[in-house]
């Protein structure tokens, strides 16, 4: 009698990727330390020394702001004009090729594109994002 052939040995598992190393936890405390406000775009400037950054200025409702942001390959002025947009709204000053930023807008980005966060709906600008 024949014997049969032998069966196929099984392949090995893929390799599992090593997970990301934990980014450092932030205290509750200090995280409601940082306001999140929705803001509506009002005004879109090319930054005079830089070609990635715009100067946005930003209606908070009850004041108005200066933000720089480096979206100029994602957007165009048009796209942002009257956007609702999350700004940290407490963020220290910071002076950005010769141009104050009072705050800083939050977007998400996986390299090959940027995204500007927004609210789902309408709502007012200076709405506390919670």
């Amino acid at each position: 009698m024949d014997t049969p052939p032998p069966l196929p040995t099984p392949a090995a598992p893929p390799p599992v990727p090593a997970a990301p190393a934990a980014a450092p936890t932030v205290p509750f405390a200090d995280f409601k330390k940082i306001e999140l406000r929705i803001a509506k775009i009002l005004a879109v400037e090319n930054h005079p020394k830089a070609d990635k950054l715009y100067v946005l200025k930003v209606s908070l409702g009850d004041s108005e702001r200066q933000l720089v942001a480096g979206l100029r390959p994602y957007y165009t002025p048009e796209q942002l004009l009257g956007k609702l947009i999350v700004v940290v709204a407490n963020l220290e000053p910071a002076v950005l090729r010769g141009v104050q930023s009072q705050g800083m807008l939050l977007a998400a980005g996986d390299g090959a594109r940027v995204l500007v966060l927004q609210p789902e709906r309408d709502i007012a600008p200076g709405a506390r994002v919670s």
